[in-house]
């Protein structure tokens, strides 16, 4: 099948680089020329565990990047819109690159095609993106049949090539049968064994990406939510995890405590789902509320820190060791460290950071402003001078470190555990002051 995706974000990198590992011939096109010539050098701007070895072995072959969309329109059978969606003013999402990429195919569709919303977009989004190529058509005074359908991606970063290779279920939004048949032949190369094609209608299709993010989003701030009445009531929030994770209604999955979740889907989704209900005049109770919890979840974590060291935090430095909003992934879009780090500079400390991938992010997107921070290039070198130690992300290489090389290095034995990671060892029989969620 010939494959065009617009859009070299993460979703689109991924998407075409395992389609083309399968097989089909696909061209991902992006406007920007400076990235799409990093890619066909192999330069992968974004970090993902496999992606850039499966790019390197089908590029040229079999997967090809380019900045002229009008040859990719109109070489390809199917075209996948992936580009951004992010957050608006309003808390919806931004559709403005969705509608251009909707003109630019109805300037340049020559053929029967079918075009695929795989971006997160609201109910009726593809809809539009339909209306949009028909009036470029009229406008060029031709006719070509073409279809539309929603696919949206269930993908975790960090996992997101394995999750694309042997997906739980492919979510298919189409208007026939002809449509979702043709969707169904790109894919069934993934499945070794039943076929998981979850077919319905467009409208259903885009919200239950919605809905999917939600409820995990719901099933986050839930957990931490009782974490944070364990606090006041003298109860453990590990042990209560374990009392109901090990209910199979449950389950373990996104009951984890912590400082929030964060990335570019879950608070981007949850704002556009509150904006989505408040238009139709439904007022979404849960889920204001789960992003209510989510929010102030990492100001709880920083009042851990200031009631232990106070408001005036001049003359402390803290060792900070995750800035991504979760292991695995260079991503710091809406990363609880943020506003940590933030917080505690605003009030006069001093950080020393490390992270395994995301520390260029840092530097040069979203802490670039911050002067007090001083980058380190191993866990325990950010330990140096540091006042106490913070845990921000659960990175495989923070699970398990020597703590008395910690209580040698740190000026005083204080751990903040913004995961929850180190509940089994022991600390304050090593010595240590050990802060965590959801106890006392």
């Amino acid at each position: 099948m010939k494959i065009a995706i617009i859009g070299t974000g993460y979703v689109g990198l991924v998407s075409g680089a395992c389609f083309a590992e399968m097989g089909n011939e696909v061209i991902c096109v992006d406007v920007d020329q400076e990235k799409i010539d990093d890619l066909n050098k192999g330069i992968v701007p974004i970090y993902e565990p496999g992606l850039k070895e499966l790019i390197n072995s089908n590029i040229s072959k079999s997967l090809f990047f380019s900045v002229d969309l009008k040859k990719a329109v109109e070489k390809s059978d199917i075209i996948f819109i992936a580009v951004g969606t992010p957050m608006g003013n309003n808390g919806g999402a931004d559709l403005s690159s969705v509608f251009n990429v909707a003109k630019l195919i109805g300037e340049n569709i020559n053929e029967s095609k079918i075009i695929i919303s795989k971006s997160t977009v609201p109910v009726g989004t593809t809809f539009k993106i339909k209306e949009i190529i028909q009036s470029k058509l009229e406008e060029r005074k031709i006719k070509i049949e073409f279809h539309v359908a929603s696919n949206p991606e269930f993908l975790k970063e960090g996992a997101a090539v394995n999750d694309f290779m042997k997906p739980d279920r492919v979510v298919i939004g189409a208007e026939s049968d002809f449509v979702s048949g043709q969707i169904k032949k790109i894919y069934t190369s993934f499945f070794r064994a039943n076929e998981r094609f979850v077919v319905m209608d467009i409208n259903s299709s885009e919200m239950t990406k919605y809905a999917a993010n939600a409820m995990l989003a719901t099933k986050i701030s839930f957990i931490n939510e009782m974490a944070n009445i364990c606090e006041r009531i003298g109860a453990n929030i590990n042990e209560v995890r374990k009392g109901i994770g090990s209910d199979s209604r449950i389950g373990y999955d996104f009951i984890y405590p912590g400082i929030g979740y964060g990335g570019t889907c879950f608070p981007k989704d949850i704002a556009a789902l509150i904006q989505m209900s408040t238009e139709k005049g439904y007022e979404p109770v849960i889920i204001t509320s789960v992003n209510k919890v989510n929010q102030n979840q990492k100001k709880l974590f920083l009042n851990k820190i200031l009631n232990r060291f106070g408001n005036d935090l001049s003359g402390f430095c803290f060792a900070i060791w995750g800035l991504s909003f979760k292991p695995e992934t260079d991503d710091m879009r809406e990363a609880p460290s943020i506003y940590i780090i933030k917080e505690l500079i605003n009030r006069g400390a001093e950080i020393r950071a490390y992270d395994p991938k995301s520390m260029k992010e840092a530097k040069e997107v979203y802490l670039k402003d911050e002067s007090s921070i001083e980058y380190c290039e191993s866990k325990y070198e950010v330990l140096k001078k540091s006042t106490a130690l913070i845990l921000l992300t659960e990175w495989k290489e923070l699970r398990a470190p020597d703590f008395e090389e910690i209580k040698r290095q740190l000026k005083y034995p204080v751990i903040f555990d913004g995961r929850n990671q180190y509940i089994a060892y022991n600390l304050e029989e090593k010595g240590f002051e050990y802060y965590q969620i959801g106890k006392i």
